[in-house]
């Protein structure tokens, strides 16, 4: 008796939703669940990265292949100070996009940080072949990828011709967080 009690209860206030599911239907999202999504950016916007990580797991457990969800997920890691997570998660999105540009950009300075120039090297090649140079949004990304790329390739680079901040992601002088920006921007764009 208590199982036909629930089952009445929850035809009532669902109606139609078991009906649907039996004949193979979507019941729909469920406005009582929540948008992990949302509230990652929210409490990332906060500064609150270790449960934005939390939130976009969530998110990335619902949406496996979501490269927002992963490249966001990338950037709360870089910002936890967990770059080998960032990296995974971004070789993750590249292996669903091979030409996603934020995480060639964000992978490139993070492999960067780590020693690993000539991937870096790659990689900034790639953010470069896939971005567009009359993009007025990527014009200062474009511009620090072309620098740090020049310097690697004569073999000038080094951490004080590209000031480091710190967390250790790579600026460009007089740029706030240039490294994370371009996939910080685009990333939640969508």
């Amino acid at each position: 008796m208590p199982s036909l009690f629930f089952f009445s209860l929850t035809t009532l206030r669902e109606p139609m939703t078991w009906w649907r599911r039996l004949v193979g239907g979507s019941s729909g999202r469920d406005p009582r669940q929540p948008d992990f999504l949302s509230e990652a950016l929210d409490l990332e916007s906060r500064g609150d990265y270790a449960n934005a990580l939390t939130s976009y797991r969530l998110a990335l457990r619902e949406h496996p292949d979501d490269l927002r969800v992963l490249q966001n997920i990338a950037i709360a890691f870089s910002k936890t100070g967990q770059p080998e997570e960032a990296i995974r998660t971004y070789r993750r999105a590249l292996q669903l996009d091979a030409d996603l540009p934020g995480a060639h950009y964000g992978l490139a300075f993070l492999l960067l940080k780590r020693g690993d120039t000539a991937h870096a090297g790659m990689h900034l090649e790639a953010f470069l072949r896939v971005t567009r140079a009359d993009d007025a949004g990527s014009a200062k990304f474009r511009a620090h990828a072309e620098r740090t790329l020049t310097q690697l390739q004569g073999n000038g680079f080094s951490e004080q011709a590209d000031a480091t901040s710190e967390d250790g992601m790579h600026e460009a002088p007089g740029d706030e967080s240039v490294a994370d920006g371009w996939t910080d921007d685009r990333a939640r764009e969508g």
